[in-house]
């Protein structure tokens, strides 16, 4: 068996062995090994487990050399985000999302959604034939719409000349130009005809996501036991059949003790099991003990990490765009020229459960909302997420203080 120093750059070999400290589902394996043939996992769990001659051409693998005490994890989902390393995605131009994509998946993000932000009709059907043409590259895993059925109370970063209450001819488009490629989308639930905007969406297998809304508990609950019922009859099952939260406390009215808002309703729901809230865990959007909180109430496996990050993750301090909007980015802080609110994030997922991590999160329940929780959303269980035999062959490889080391994507080493 051959050994390697480290991750070959390209064309990787069919069979690799890494091994490693696995976090997967859960769980944690302290002498782990994964076993790579071709873009599939063959063998993932302790390595006492595996006997490479019980395995079809593994007698000669590459085994790489991982340093001492490294972490192994599938690669991570982001079902909110808008580019990074300078790209934008609502801006719709190519080469600006193609930057983007790299970026992402180099720094351990392998699956996504280009989210897309409020915008004039045109551009949304500009940046949404786009990401059709990079869904079938399999570069980006669908579409996330924030907007443009959003409160102009709770618009935070969206530009509110382009506000809309719901449309459903202009819903209609949208969905037909996404050509099934559409997986979730933000609303805010008390504007006129909102109730049919979600029947609409649930019967295209759309997710419908609360958010930037100024709605109160009662609206929140009715609205996501509608979308909930609304996907199961549409065939979704489980964690896919589950509405979510875009950005939980951001973008809609605080908890308050005699006006509690969506915020309560969508706890309760997500403890129950009825639907999934998402944290923006990047030290800016929340506290981190409101991370912490969020979890120890509602449990890991009802929250999806995501970043928002938009173009400047990645990169330092300066200006730059999201959408349509202007940006400065200073200390890390993203937000609008026009207004001052915060216009997304700039850290990477793995920087999100790195400082999750440190809110006093464990990490097993940090990386199962950065990597199951959201495969299951997206009704993608059976191909990432995990670290399992028959999945997608994506491997993220930190050292100890969750630095990233190592890439793979389908097989095949990026960084």
């Amino acid at each position: 068996m051959t050994v390697a120093s480290g991750f070959p750059s390209s064309s990787a070999p069919s069979h690799q062995i890494i091994r490693g400290t696995l976090v997967s589902d859960g769980e944690v394996v302290e002498d782990g090994l994964v076993a790579v043939d071709g873009d599939r996992i063959a063998y993932a769990g302790p390595a006492k487990g595996f006997d490479p001659e019980d395995f079809e051409g593994f007698q000669s693998a590459i085994r790489l050399g991982i340093p001492s005490g490294s972490y192994l994890f599938p690669g991570l989902v982001d079902v909110h985000c808008h580019g990074g390393n300078g790209g934008d995605f609502p801006g719709g131009e190519e080469g600006s999302a193609r930057r983007a994509v790299e970026f992402l998946h180099r720094s351990g993000t392998t699956t996504f959604l280009a989210s897309m932000v409020t915008a004039p009709r045109a551009d949304l059907l500009r940046g949404i034939e786009l990401y059709v043409k990079l869904v079938d590259e399999g570069l980006v895993a669908g579409i996330h719409l924030e907007g443009p059925f959003l409160s102009h109370a709770r618009c935070g970063a969206q530009n509110p000349e382009y506000l809309l209450e719901p449309d459903l001819e202009l819903m209609d488009e949208l969905v037909g130009a996404a050509a099934g490629k559409l997986a979730t989308m933000t609303y805010a639930p008390e504007l006129p005809g909102a109730a049919a905007l979600v029947d609409l969406m649930t019967s295209h297998g759309v997710t419908p996501s609360l958010g930037h809304t100024d709605c109160d508990d009662a609206t929140a609950a009715a609205s996501l036991a509608a979308a909930r019922e609304g996907l199961e009859s549409a065939g979704f099952d489980g964690v896919s059949s589950l509405p979510t939260v875009t950005h939980l406390f951001n973008g809609m009215p605080p908890l308050h003790h005699r006006a509690p808002g969506p915020v309560a309703a969508c706890l309760r729901m997500a403890q129950e099991g009825k639907a999934v809230v998402e944290l923006i865990a990047d030290g800016t959007h929340l506290d981190p003990s409101t991370v912490a909180t969020v979890f120890q109430l509602v449990g890991a496996g009802n929250i999806v990490l995501v970043t928002d990050s938009m173009a400047a993750a990645g990169l330092s301090d300066g200006n730059y765009m999201l959408g349509p909007s202007p940006v400065t980015v200073s200390d890390g802080v993203a937000t609008l020229d026009a207004t001052g609110s915060i216009a997304g994030g700039t850290s990477t997922l793995l920087e999100v459960v790195s400082k999750t991590v440190a809110a006093g999160v464990a990490l097993p329940d940090a990386i199962c909302s950065a990597t199951a929780v959201p495969a299951a959303v997206l009704g993608l269980s059976d191909e990432i997420g995990g670290l399992r035999r028959g999945l997608r062959a994506d491997v993220v490889v930190t050292n100890e203080d969750l630095e990233l080391t190592g890439v793979m994507r389908n097989g095949q080493w990026l960084s």
